[in-house]
């Protein structure tokens, strides 16, 4: 299941970087979580728990357009019921 839930957000992350319409910022956060969360070194639950607070930060981003907000929201409600 957990392996199922990264490659899920994975791919929802991937299409936030490729989408010139985000700015460059939400992009590189996008892109380091995808780093951080395709890490095999580490343990599942801890990097759900570092791309969730990289993401719930930029989340509070003014100029982040709403769509790509709600797909981090999506992201975050995804890797939390990983770390409950």
């Amino acid at each position: 299941m957990v392996e199922e839930t990264f490659e899920e957000v994975s791919a929802i992350l991937k299409h936030i970087m490729e989408n010139p319409s985000v700015p460059r910022n939400i992009r590189r956060a996008a892109d380091e979580s995808f780093q951080t969360l395709n890490d095999e070194s580490e343990d599942p639950t801890v990097r759900a728990s570092a791309v969730i607070l990289k993401l719930d930060e930029i989340s509070n981003d003014p100029n982040i357009p709403v769509h790509a907000r709600t797909l981090i929201w999506e992201i975050l409600s995804k890797l939390e019921a990983i770390t409950v």
